[in-house]
């Protein structure tokens, strides 16, 4: 993995986590399932990430 990847994962999970809790501090839910969802996209990738490292060693 490299590390601009890494970067970039955890950016789309802390803005994830942010736009979530103002989701529900705001009351809107779009917003709200919109941090879920980029959070949910962060993991995957990462998971996709370490798969492939996994296979270059």
């Amino acid at each position: 993995m490299g590390i601009g990847d890494k970067i970039e994962n955890i950016k789309d999970d802390v803005v994830g986590k942010a736009k979530e809790a103002t989701g529900k501090g705001t009351d809107n839910e779009r917003l709200e399932a919109e941090g879920d969802m980029q959070q949910r996209k962060s993991d995957v990738n990462q998971a996709g990430e370490k798969i492939k490292d996994a296979f270059k060693n």
